[in-house]
């Protein structure tokens, strides 16, 4: 029997991302912190404004997150990304069940 290993068996399927990768994702989750921050600390903005610049900050903010820091980006992950959107389904789909329920 002969023991063949290839040197490349996990290395080909995700691609080594180097520090640079992380510490420019780092840089650029603490600006989108910084950024609702200042909106709040302005405090010259409309309210409703300042709400869904927030959400929206938060928004991407998520979808950086899971792209760049759990290597949502890289392949094989069609199953965990399918997990993710039926919960944030269910979960905006209560959110506007209950506020037409309390509304209505």
């Amino acid at each position: 029997m002969s023991n063949q290993h290839h040197s490349s068996s996990a290395g080909d399927r995700h691609r080594l991302e180097g520090p640079k990768n992380h510490y420019l994702s780092y840089i650029i989750s603490i600006v989108l912190t910084m950024l609702a921050f200042a909106v709040v600390l302005y405090g010259g903005l409309d309210r409703s404004f300042i709400l869904f610049f927030i959400v929206g900050l938060a928004i991407v903010q998520i979808i950086f997150q899971l792209a760049y820091w759990m290597h949502m980006k890289d392949r094989g992950h069609l199953f965990p990304i399918m997990g993710l959107a039926f919960g944030a389904f269910i979960a905006l789909t209560a959110v506007i069940m209950a506020v037409y329920w309390v509304w209505w």
